[in-house]
């Protein structure tokens, strides 16, 4: 089976967050939602059950969970049992339900920075101490763990690692030693692991993603995973994600810190959930060779095109990272400037924390031709740039 991830959709036509925040003449590579039609069995589920016309309360059924076990043994060697999924409305809320679960106000949570927003505001969120532990960045502009800041950064009253594997924005998929080491120290200092891996089928050749929770008994007793397929499938509107916890006690303390807060997952989200996980491999199969092809095309344009713009190969993701700090941009702001000058619409990388200042994230799940002219248009904007310098 083939599909055309080529084909032309007006996304302007249906109002929607990525194409509606900028004028039209703005390409947007900004948030990390994919152009592409959700897989044909997603659909053909939907209206499915948009013809039977009812929408009543949805009760838990017991099928999710078995197609999710079965998915995390096919794919990591993970064995959990049913009873260890939690269906939940989105993957931020489960942090953040997470990060109550385990820790107080005034507490410590600790991150590897730069990192996604809303993680980085989940300490804040409930009045907790951001415990950051900046990443260092390799001349090859690769990210890796500075285990002495990573060590140092925990303090006596820090309760959870909130860890972003495959990472955003940096694109790291992090090794099964990278993370028996994270687990190692967390563990040593009685640190909870809450695991954000909502990227984790989207990792691109010689990469595997590890759960971290799946590294041995120890580990799974002391994490909390969410997963989902908003980003895989590219449903993000659908508000639909698991959470996996193996121990019981833990699971009974995250359901009890959800209240009636986030309790109820949307129906058509199960939905979708549920025949993407069950039937969307072969469209899966198709849109990551897509997808590391552009990323290919993205990294060989930045180092022959854009001059002071520098990026590694993001492992995992569809989402680039690019260092613009040498590009002596105005204000050293390349957010504004390729929006501005560009019309050219990324993500700001001081909204990643202070590392990311200097940065911008760019979001490449989209058609070739879109990700070419809007390459084109940042290199014409650097050139008129450096032109009038």
């Amino acid at each position: 089976m083939s599909f055309d991830f080529d084909r032309v959709i007006d996304r302007r036509a249906v109002p929607g967050s990525k194409w509606s925040r900028y004028p039209p003449d703005v390409l947007p590579l900004w948030v990390a939602d994919m152009d592409f039609a959700a897989p044909p069995p997603v659909i053909r589920a939907l209206r499915e059950r948009v013809e039977h016309g009812v929408f009543g309360y949805r009760v838990p059924d017991t099928e999710l969970a078995e197609v999710v076990v079965e998915r995390l043994w096919k794919r990591y060697g993970w064995r959990v049992e049913p009873e260890a999924i939690l269906s939940l409305p989105g993957v931020i809320s489960g942090f953040n339900v997470a990060a109550r679960t385990v820790a107080s106000p005034g507490e410590g949570i600790l991150e590897l920075l730069p990192v996604y927003p809303p993680i980085l505001r989940c300490p804040r969120n409930m009045g907790a101490r951001l415990d950051a532990a900046p990443m260092t960045r390799a001349r090859d502009a690769r990210y890796q763990v500075d285990w002495e800041a990573f060590s140092r950064a925990i303090q006596p009253s820090t309760r959870m690692f909130l860890l972003c594997n495959p990472h955003n924005p940096v694109g790291r998929v992090y090794t099964r030693e990278e993370l028996a080491r994270m687990a190692e120290i967390c563990l040593s200092r009685g640190l909870t692991i809450c695991a954000d891996e909502i990227h984790c089928e989207l990792t691109y050749s010689g990469q595997q993603h590890v759960p971290i929770a799946s590294l041995g008994p120890d580990v799974a007793a002391r994490t909390i995973t969410f997963m989902a397929p908003s980003k895989t499938f590219n449903l993000p509107g659908l508000k639909a994600s698991v959470g996996i916890i193996p121990d019981p006690r833990l699971r009974v303390r995250f359901v009890q810190a959800q209240a009636d807060l986030v309790r109820a997952i949307n129906l058509l989200g199960a939905t979708a959930m549920l025949a993407a996980y069950r039937d969307g491999q072969p469209w899966l199969d198709d849109l990551l060779p897509y997808l590391e092809a552009n990323r290919d095309f993205l990294v060989e344009y930045v180092r022959k095109q854009l001059p002071g713009v520098t990026v590694a190969a993001p492992e995992g993701t569809y989402l680039a990272w690019l260092d613009c700090r040498e590009a002596t941009l105005p204000d050293a702001d390349p957010f504004t400037f390729f929006l501005e000058r560009a019309r050219v619409a990324l993500n700001d990388g001081a909204a990643f924390g202070e590392p990311g200042r200097g940065f911008v994230r760019l979001n490449f799940g989209c058609r070739r031709s879109i990700l070419a002219e809007a390459l084109d248009r940042m290199r014409r904007a650097l050139a008129e740039r450096h032109a009038g310098s």
